[in-house]
């Protein structure tokens, strides 16, 4: 082989080589693709609206619910008696103000015929409307106890699967502790994660391909939002207000990830996600691809 040829071939090697880097070196600086990226949904926190014992647990970890359907119950014994006694004031305050408009009533024709004074006739109009308020309190009193008593039955509020269930029949819960987790139904997403040098090419509404972490399963979605805000470290503020900031600076210098939520089109009934799993994304910035972008 000629010199001359072989380097020619050299030259020609070496510009297929810095150009295949050239490109490698823009797809994984720019191109909006990611494998950092983990499946969401909405999580809803069960906890009672009331205290008490457990009188009945209907459900298992990892059970799947309709909404409604009953979770546990609590012991309805004390809510019922307050009620009881709720009603039992209701009654009471109903008789009184009875007795009341019926005085007012009787002393008003009275007055009529200037048998008694206007004074009495204005006490006996108070009196009604005491009674009446006394009524009204008395019947928010019974629907509030009506409201505990209901609140013993706790019920999913939305359709599915149940996580750490963390109670039994007989264990105590206090109102407003968490004691297990719902996953709710068809509400899972996709949040990945991209270097901020891959942003410019990437906007609402833009395809993604996402590919779960098993190789197998592919899901198509869409780009739902961007996310406005990291956390800077050098934000945080002393005793005084003031900012402390770092005293060195690294010369090398990492993109920094910013978070971008992808709705999904569709799930297929026989793929299984859970919160947590891990994907890989990859968006289509379709014709805006170069826009943006560096030469």
């Amino acid at each position: 082989m000629r010199p001359s040829l072989r380097m020619l071939l050299t030259l020609i090697i070496v510009a297929i080589a810095i150009a295949a880097g050239a490109w490698l070196w823009r797809y994984y600086l720019y191109t909006p693709w990611t494998r950092d990226a983990r499946v969401h949904a909405e999580v809803v926190t069960i906890a009672p609206d009331v205290s008490g014992w457990v009188r009945a647990l209907d459900v298992t970890d990892t059970d799947y619910v309709a909404q409604g359907d009953t979770l546990f119950s609590i012991d309805d014994t004390r809510y019922q008696a307050a009620v009881d006694s709720a009603q039992a004031t209701v009654d009471h305050r109903e008789a009184t103000l009875e007795l009341n408009r019926a005085e007012e009533s009787r002393r008003n024709q009275l007055s009529n015929n200037r048998a008694i004074s206007a004074e009495n006739q204005q006490i006996a109009q108070i009196n009604s409307r005491i009674a009446e308020a006394d009524l009204q309190q008395a019947e928010a009193e019974l629907a509030s106890a009506q409201l505990d008593l209901a609140r013993t039955q706790i019920t999913a509020p939305v359709s599915g699967h149940l996580l750490n269930v963390q109670l039994s029949a007989g264990t105590y819960v206090n109102r407003g502790s968490p004691v297990m987790a719902l996953i709710a139904e068809d509400s899972f997403y996709v949040v990945g994660y991209f270097e901020e040098t891959k942003m410019p090419a990437i906007r609402v509404g833009d395809p993604v391909d996402v590919i779960l972490m098993n190789g197998d399963t592919h899901l198509e979605g869409r780009v739902a939002g961007i996310g406005r805000g990291i956390a800077d470290s050098n934000t945080s503020l002393n005793q005084q207000l003031l900012p402390q900031v770092a005293p060195t600076f690294s010369w090398v210098r990492l993109a920094q990830r910013i978070p971008v939520r992808i709705a999904l089109d569709e799930v297929p009934d026989d793929t299984l996600l859970s919160v947590g799993m891990t994907a890989t994304v990859r968006v289509d910035p379709g014709e805006h691809a170069n826009e943006q972008l560096p030469e």
